[in-house]
């Protein structure tokens, strides 16, 4: 029997960052939409990169409805958080799929709202985002969606500068037009679970497409260039990670992850999935022996707990670490230092967010486009 909740689950597996296909994905389409509101996210493209809006004329002839009741449903469910809403390459108005990690589960979150249904999401999500969706919807493909960049003190000027500028907080801000910041959606799942911890909650930041979206929906607030970097601060002062796409530019989010709540950075610490299944890692931590002085402080601020204290010595497991650079700072002698991985040195990041999940779409075998028929075009 014909069930639209199940087709577009399948659909959305097909996503260039797919939702897994599983019984509680089921549930979670059925509590938000009608079996008519799941028809239509049907006629939206799947092998696409995310935050690619299509217009409603250009899927106007597959929908069997009027184009002004199918304009109100997509609107509704941007409305709702449930639909990305931005600019078409035309300039026009356009919507697109949540994809997993961009959009999907975070819009439940964003706002920080603590509501009846908020917290029903915070104990649903998990269900859902166990350890088989989680390694299966970011271990896919080869190259991954998202890096560490360090704390702008954790690498010498000359290397930040020379080799690797692209990993800096700064530039990553210098580049973008337009910023927004929303809650931490895994420190809001867990305070809506009475399950705090001590990190800030409001720091969730998203730039130019993307922070128009969160703008405009009221999923997140505007903020300036200034206050952008003054985060970024806070959050490297607070110990936590920063996480962007593993793109060179045209960022579009960062977010500052700790060990106890972040869906990557506390999978890595409990050991749960391999690090580099999850994250491009293209960093590792390096001891000066002759200098570290065994005061374990950066055993006390690792993250993932990789650094342990070995007869007065810092020593990095580095199978497990992330190369956030987060023990640096916190090391009075500069024996900590990062170092670039010896197998990344040939593998730096695509070049743009465009090319990024162009390449995922190519290594998951999603690289041709679903051709999306326009009016009178036929089927």
């Amino acid at each position: 029997m014909h069930n639209a909740y199940e087709d577009l689950a399948i659909h959305l597996s097909t996503l260039g960052m797919g939702l897994p296909y599983r019984e509680e994905l089921l549930g979670i389409l059925r509590e938000h939409l009608t079996p008519e509101e799941a028809e239509v996210l049907m006629l939206l493209p799947t092998r696409v990169a995310p935050f690619r809006p299509v217009s409603v004329d250009e899927i106007a002839d597959q929908a069997g409805i009027p184009k002004q009741k199918l304009a109100g449903m997509f609107e509704s469910l941007a409305e709702r958080g449930l639909l990305f809403s931005g600019k078409t390459g035309e300039g026009g108005k356009g919507y697109a799929l949540q994809q997993v990690g961009f959009g999907f589960p975070q819009s439940f979150f964003w706002k920080g709202e603590d509501t009846p249904h908020t917290r029903h999401m915070a104990n649903i999500i998990p269900r859902y985002f166990g350890r088989d969706v989680t390694a299966e919807a970011w271990g896919a493909s080869q190259t991954k969606p998202y890096r560490y960049i360090p704390p702008h003190d954790a690498m010498d000027h000359d290397t930040m500068q020379a080799v690797l500028p692209f990993n800096s907080m700064e530039k990553v801000i210098q580049q973008a037009k337009t910023f927004a910041v929303a809650h931490c959606p895994c420190r809001m799942m867990m305070v809506l679970r009475d399950r705090p911890c001590e990190h800030p909650l409001e720091n969730c930041m998203k730039f130019d497409e993307l922070a128009e979206y969160l703008i405009e929906r009221g999923l997140g607030r505007a903020i300036t260039r200034e206050e952008a970097l003054q985060i970024v601060k806070e959050s490297a002062e607070a110990g936590l990670v920063h996480f962007v796409d593993n793109a060179v530019g045209d960022i579009k989010h960062n977010c500052n992850c700790c060990g106890c709540a972040c869906w990557n950075v506390g999978t890595i610490r409990r050991r749960k999935i391999p690090r580099d299944v999850l994250m491009a890692t293209y960093f590792m931590r390096d001891t000066d022996k002759k200098i570290c002085s065994g005061c374990g402080d950066c055993v006390k601020i690792c993250p993932v707990v990789a650094v342990t204290a070995n007869d007065g010595t810092a020593m990095v497991d580095e199978e497990w670490c992330i190369g956030c650079g987060v023990c640096v700072p916190r090391c009075s002698t500069g024996a900590a230092r990062l170092k670039l991985r010896a197998d990344k040195v040939d593998h730096m990041p695509p070049a743009d967010f465009q090319r990024l999940h162009q390449r995922i779409l190519e290594e998951k075998g999603l690289a041709r486009p679903v051709p999306v028929p326009r009016p009178g075009g036929g089927g």
